[in-house]
Protein backbone atom coordinates (compact mmCIF):
# COMPACT_ATOMS: atom_id res chain seq x y z
CA UNK A 1 0.00 0.00 0.00
CA UNK A 2 1.19 3.67 -0.66
CA UNK A 3 3.43 4.87 2.32
CA UNK A 4 1.90 8.65 3.12
CA UNK A 5 5.33 10.04 4.67
CA UNK A 6 6.18 10.16 0.83
CA UNK A 7 3.76 13.06 0.30
CA UNK A 8 3.98 16.46 1.01
CA UNK A 9 0.21 17.40 1.89
CA UNK A 10 0.38 20.35 2.66
CA UNK A 11 1.66 21.37 -0.55
CA UNK A 12 -0.71 19.28 -2.65
CA UNK A 13 -3.68 21.01 -0.56
CA UNK A 14 -2.39 24.41 -1.42
CA UNK A 15 -1.96 23.77 -5.30
CA UNK A 16 -5.33 22.14 -5.56
CA UNK A 17 -7.12 24.57 -3.59
CA UNK A 18 -5.55 27.41 -5.85
CA UNK A 19 -6.43 25.20 -8.48
CA UNK A 20 -10.03 25.36 -7.80
CA UNK A 21 -10.34 28.40 -7.18
CA UNK A 22 -8.60 29.34 -10.98
CA UNK A 23 -11.40 27.14 -12.58
CA UNK A 24 -14.16 28.39 -10.28
CA UNK A 25 -13.60 31.58 -11.74
CA UNK A 26 -14.21 30.73 -15.27
CA UNK A 27 -17.98 30.56 -14.39
CA UNK A 28 -19.33 30.64 -10.60
CA UNK A 29 -23.09 30.00 -11.99
CA UNK A 30 -21.71 26.72 -13.76
CA UNK A 31 -23.85 23.25 -12.82
CA UNK A 32 -21.43 21.02 -11.27
CA UNK A 33 -22.63 17.89 -12.72
CA UNK A 34 -21.73 14.91 -10.23
CA UNK A 35 -23.01 17.50 -7.14
CA UNK A 36 -26.68 17.29 -8.35
CA UNK A 37 -27.98 20.91 -7.98
CA UNK A 38 -24.86 22.56 -7.13
CA UNK A 39 -23.27 25.48 -8.72
CA UNK A 40 -19.82 26.29 -8.98
CA UNK A 41 -20.64 29.08 -6.38
CA UNK A 42 -22.00 26.65 -4.16
CA UNK A 43 -18.93 23.79 -4.65
CA UNK A 44 -16.58 26.94 -3.66
CA UNK A 45 -18.67 27.62 -1.19
CA UNK A 46 -18.74 24.22 0.54
CA UNK A 47 -14.98 23.63 0.03
CA UNK A 48 -14.78 26.86 1.88
CA UNK A 49 -16.69 25.58 5.36
CA UNK A 50 -14.65 22.82 4.97
CA UNK A 51 -11.40 24.32 5.62
CA UNK A 52 -13.22 26.69 7.97
CA UNK A 53 -14.40 23.40 10.15
CA UNK A 54 -11.04 21.21 9.94
CA UNK A 55 -8.84 24.56 10.59
CA UNK A 56 -10.33 24.74 13.44
CA UNK A 57 -10.61 21.42 14.48
CA UNK A 58 -6.39 21.35 14.15
CA UNK A 59 -5.94 24.84 15.66
CA UNK A 60 -8.28 24.89 18.74
CA UNK A 61 -7.71 21.07 19.02
CA UNK A 62 -11.10 20.34 19.25
CA UNK A 63 -12.43 16.99 20.77
CA UNK A 64 -15.84 17.20 19.62
CA UNK A 65 -17.30 18.35 16.66
CA UNK A 66 -20.15 20.47 18.40
CA UNK A 67 -17.39 22.95 19.46
CA UNK A 68 -17.01 24.01 15.99
CA UNK A 69 -17.71 28.01 15.66
CA UNK A 70 -19.21 28.19 12.57
CA UNK A 71 -17.40 32.09 10.75
CA UNK A 72 -19.54 34.32 8.99
CA UNK A 73 -20.28 33.55 5.19
CA UNK A 74 -18.42 35.34 2.97
CA UNK A 75 -20.60 37.22 0.26
CA UNK A 76 -20.88 36.09 -3.07
CA UNK A 77 -18.59 38.87 -4.49
CA UNK A 78 -15.83 38.18 -2.02
CA UNK A 79 -16.20 34.31 -2.57
CA UNK A 80 -13.00 33.67 -4.36
CA UNK A 81 -10.74 36.05 -2.06
CA UNK A 82 -12.51 34.69 1.00
CA UNK A 83 -11.51 30.75 -0.46
CA UNK A 84 -7.94 31.50 -1.23
CA UNK A 85 -7.34 33.27 1.94
CA UNK A 86 -9.04 29.96 3.74
CA UNK A 87 -7.48 27.76 1.90
CA UNK A 88 -3.77 29.37 2.51
CA UNK A 89 -4.77 29.78 6.22
CA UNK A 90 -6.07 26.03 6.38
CA UNK A 91 -2.30 24.94 5.09
CA UNK A 92 -0.73 26.98 7.40
CA UNK A 93 -2.42 25.71 10.28
CA UNK A 94 -1.41 22.18 9.02
CA UNK A 95 1.49 22.75 8.27
CA UNK A 96 1.89 23.89 12.11
CA UNK A 97 0.19 21.19 13.51
CA UNK A 98 2.08 17.60 15.34
CA UNK A 99 0.33 15.05 13.53
CA UNK A 100 0.07 13.03 16.61
CA UNK A 101 -2.27 15.45 17.91
CA UNK A 102 -5.23 13.97 19.68
CA UNK A 103 -8.43 15.93 17.75
CA UNK A 104 -11.71 14.79 16.77
CA UNK A 105 -12.55 13.11 13.36
CA UNK A 106 -15.03 11.51 12.26
CA UNK A 107 -12.86 8.09 11.43
CA UNK A 108 -10.75 5.68 14.28
CA UNK A 109 -8.01 7.90 13.83
CA UNK A 110 -8.38 10.70 15.90
CA UNK A 111 -5.22 12.92 15.27
CA UNK A 112 -4.55 15.78 13.23
CA UNK A 113 -2.11 13.24 11.18
CA UNK A 114 -5.77 12.49 9.69
CA UNK A 115 -7.08 15.56 9.01
CA UNK A 116 -3.72 16.42 6.96
CA UNK A 117 -4.23 12.84 5.05
CA UNK A 118 -7.96 13.37 4.22
CA UNK A 119 -7.57 17.28 3.26
CA UNK A 120 -5.83 16.27 0.10
CA UNK A 121 -8.35 14.25 -1.48
CA UNK A 122 -11.06 16.21 -0.71
CA UNK A 123 -9.25 19.21 -2.03
CA UNK A 124 -8.26 17.48 -5.45
CA UNK A 125 -11.65 15.87 -5.89
CA UNK A 126 -13.40 19.10 -5.53
CA UNK A 127 -10.66 20.67 -7.78
CA UNK A 128 -11.89 18.12 -10.22
CA UNK A 129 -15.49 19.17 -10.04
CA UNK A 130 -14.40 22.82 -10.65
CA UNK A 131 -12.04 22.13 -13.64
CA UNK A 132 -14.88 19.40 -15.15
CA UNK A 133 -17.40 21.95 -14.75
CA UNK A 134 -15.01 24.83 -16.86
CA UNK A 135 -14.91 21.70 -19.63
CA UNK A 136 -11.07 21.39 -18.61
CA UNK A 137 -9.25 18.17 -18.68
CA UNK A 138 -7.61 17.28 -15.00
CA UNK A 139 -6.27 14.17 -13.71
CA UNK A 140 -5.25 14.10 -9.66
CA UNK A 141 -1.59 13.85 -8.79
CA UNK A 142 -0.97 10.05 -8.69
CA UNK A 143 0.72 9.35 -5.98
CA UNK A 144 -1.98 11.45 -4.04
CA UNK A 145 -4.29 9.83 -5.54
CA UNK A 146 -3.22 6.44 -4.87
CA UNK A 147 -3.03 7.21 -1.31
CA UNK A 148 -6.53 8.52 -1.40
CA UNK A 149 -7.97 5.09 -2.57
CA UNK A 150 -5.98 3.75 -0.01
CA UNK A 151 -7.21 5.83 2.75
CA UNK A 152 -10.65 5.53 1.72
CA UNK A 153 -10.45 1.64 1.70
CA UNK A 154 -9.19 2.02 5.50
CA UNK A 155 -11.24 4.26 6.59
CA UNK A 156 -14.21 4.46 4.53
CA UNK A 157 -15.46 1.64 3.05
CA UNK A 158 -17.88 0.26 6.00
CA UNK A 159 -19.88 -2.22 5.97
CA UNK A 160 -20.69 -3.74 2.72
CA UNK A 161 -23.58 -6.05 3.83
CA UNK A 162 -25.12 -7.30 0.97
CA UNK A 163 -22.03 -6.61 -0.61
CA UNK A 164 -19.18 -8.33 -2.27
CA UNK A 165 -19.48 -11.82 -2.39
CA UNK A 166 -16.04 -13.05 -3.91
CA UNK A 167 -12.66 -10.69 -3.89
CA UNK A 168 -12.43 -7.39 -5.61
CA UNK A 169 -9.26 -6.08 -6.68
CA UNK A 170 -8.39 -2.32 -7.29
CA UNK A 171 -5.09 -2.06 -9.32
CA UNK A 172 -3.66 1.37 -9.87
CA UNK A 173 -2.05 0.86 -13.23
CA UNK A 174 0.09 3.66 -13.22
CA UNK A 175 1.79 2.40 -10.12
CA UNK A 176 2.78 -0.43 -7.95
CA UNK A 177 -0.46 0.14 -6.04
CA UNK A 178 -3.31 -2.26 -5.74
CA UNK A 179 -5.81 -3.80 -2.87
CA UNK A 180 -8.02 -6.48 -2.68
CA UNK A 181 -11.44 -6.42 -0.84
CA UNK A 182 -12.49 -9.74 0.74
CA UNK A 183 -16.10 -10.55 1.66
CA UNK A 184 -16.32 -11.59 4.87
CA UNK A 185 -19.04 -13.66 6.96
CA UNK A 186 -19.74 -10.76 9.15
CA UNK A 187 -20.84 -8.31 5.80
CA UNK A 188 -17.31 -6.02 6.82
CA UNK A 189 -14.97 -6.40 4.28
CA UNK A 190 -11.60 -7.07 4.53
CA UNK A 191 -8.81 -4.96 2.64
CA UNK A 192 -5.63 -6.61 1.94
CA UNK A 193 -2.48 -5.32 -0.20
CA UNK A 194 -1.93 -6.97 -3.41
CA UNK A 195 -4.05 -8.74 -6.05
CA UNK A 196 -5.29 -12.10 -4.72
CA UNK A 197 -5.22 -15.23 -6.99
CA UNK A 198 -9.27 -15.28 -6.91
CA UNK A 199 -10.14 -11.80 -7.24
CA UNK A 200 -11.90 -9.87 -10.09
CA UNK A 201 -9.91 -6.93 -11.11
CA UNK A 202 -11.13 -2.91 -11.41
CA UNK A 203 -7.62 -1.66 -13.59
CA UNK A 204 -7.12 1.87 -14.08
CA UNK A 205 -4.71 5.21 -13.33
CA UNK A 206 -5.33 6.16 -9.55
CA UNK A 207 -6.39 9.29 -10.61
CA UNK A 208 -9.55 7.29 -12.69
CA UNK A 209 -9.63 4.76 -9.45
CA UNK A 210 -10.27 8.06 -6.41
CA UNK A 211 -12.51 9.15 -8.97
CA UNK A 212 -14.41 6.11 -10.03
CA UNK A 213 -15.03 5.81 -5.61
CA UNK A 214 -16.49 9.07 -5.63
CA UNK A 215 -19.19 8.41 -8.48
CA UNK A 216 -17.42 10.76 -10.78
CA UNK A 217 -16.20 8.00 -13.18
CA UNK A 218 -18.68 5.23 -14.98
CA UNK A 219 -17.41 1.74 -14.29
CA UNK A 220 -17.30 1.08 -17.88
CA UNK A 221 -14.39 3.79 -18.16
CA UNK A 222 -12.08 1.47 -16.23
CA UNK A 223 -10.78 -1.99 -16.87
CA UNK A 224 -12.97 -4.50 -15.36
CA UNK A 225 -11.16 -8.19 -15.49
CA UNK A 226 -13.71 -11.01 -14.28
CA UNK A 227 -17.58 -10.20 -12.37
CA UNK A 228 -18.19 -6.77 -14.04
CA UNK A 229 -21.14 -6.68 -11.72
CA UNK A 230 -18.57 -7.13 -8.30
CA UNK A 231 -17.18 -2.78 -8.73
CA UNK A 232 -20.66 -1.56 -8.71
CA UNK A 233 -22.22 -3.65 -5.56
CA UNK A 234 -18.68 -2.22 -4.16
CA UNK A 235 -18.98 1.03 -4.74
CA UNK A 236 -22.83 0.98 -3.89
CA UNK A 237 -22.47 -0.15 -0.38
CA UNK A 238 -19.35 1.90 0.25
CA UNK A 239 -19.67 5.46 1.84
CA UNK A 240 -18.56 8.39 -0.16
CA UNK A 241 -19.96 11.33 2.98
Amino acid sequence: MPTTHQLDHCALIAADSAGLADAAEANLSAPVEHCPAWTVADLVRHVWEVHAFWGQVVERRLGDHSEFVEPPAPSDDQLIGAFRTGARRLVDILAAADPATPVWTWASQQDAGFVIRHQVQEAAVHRWDAEHAAGRAFAIDQAAAADAVDEFLQFSLGRADGGLDAPLALVATDSAAAWTVHPAANGAPVVAPGVADDAAQLRGPASDLLLWIYDRRPTASLDVVGDPALPERLRRHASTD
